[in-house]
C-alpha cells in the first residue's frame, strides 16, 4: 500500500512531524513518500496523510493549495489531515485552525488532529515577532512525540497493518 505523508512547513517543526508519522508507516510495512506539498502529487497513493502548520490562525497558503487542486483525487481515497502550531502550557490557540471546516467538507477525511508545536523566536521575522508577542507565545518545542507515534499507529491500525514491528 502507498502512503502520501505531505506537509507544509515554515520553520521544520511539521517537516520533522510528518517524518515520524512516516516512518511509523513505513515501519509497519506501508510503501510511505514524505513529502513537501509544494512537490507532491495526489496520482498513484492509496491513502494520504496531510499536514500543515498553521500560522495566524490557519493552515499554509501551500496546504490549502494542495487539497484544493487534489480534491477530487483526494475524496476518492482515505485521507488523515493534522495541524501543528498550538504552543504553551496549556496550548493556545484552542480550537480548529480557521478554514480546515471547508477543507474537511471537500475530501470526508477520516480525522483531522491538532498536534502542538515549536516556537523559536529567533528564527521569525519582525512581523511574526509582534504577533507571537502580542499574544503572548512562549518559545519552546511543545511537541508531544508519543501522540504523533500513536496517531501514526492508529492510522496503520484503520489501514489494516499489523503494529508488532513497534
Amino acid at each position: 500500500m502507498k502512503i502520501l505523508v505531505g506537509y507544509a512547513s515554515k520553520y521544520g517543526a511539521t517537516d520533522e512531524i510528518a517524518h515520524e508519522i512516516g516512518r511509523v508507516l513505513g515501519e509497519l510495512g506501508l510503501e510511505v513518500t514524505v513529502s513537501q506539498l509544494q512537490d507532491a502529487t495526489a496520482g498513484g497513493y492509496d491513502a494520504f496523510v496531510i499536514g500543515s502548520a498553521i500560522y495566524a490562525g490557519q493552515w499554509l497558503k501551500t496546504a490549502r493549495r494542495f487539497i484544493q487542486q487534489h480534491h477530487e483525487e483526494l475524496a476518492k481515497h482515505r485521507v488523515w489531515l493534522f495541524s501543528s502550531g498550538p504552543v504553551g502550557r496549556p496550548l493556545k490557540p484552542e480550537g480548529d485552525p480557521e478554514g480546515i471546516a471547508t477543507l474537511i467538507e471537500s475530501i470526508s477525511p477520516e480525522e483531522h488532529v491538532v498536534f502542538a508545536g515549536k516556537l523559536q523566536k529567533a528564527q521569525l521575522n519582525l512581523v511574526e515577532k509582534a504577533v507571537v508577542s502580542v499574544f503572548g507565545a512562549p518559545d519552546g518545542d511543545f511537541r508531544d512525540w508519543e501522540a504523533v507515534r500513536r496517531w501514526a499507529l492508529e492510522i496503520g491500525d484503520a489501514l489494516n497493518v499489523r503494529a508488532g514491528a513497534l
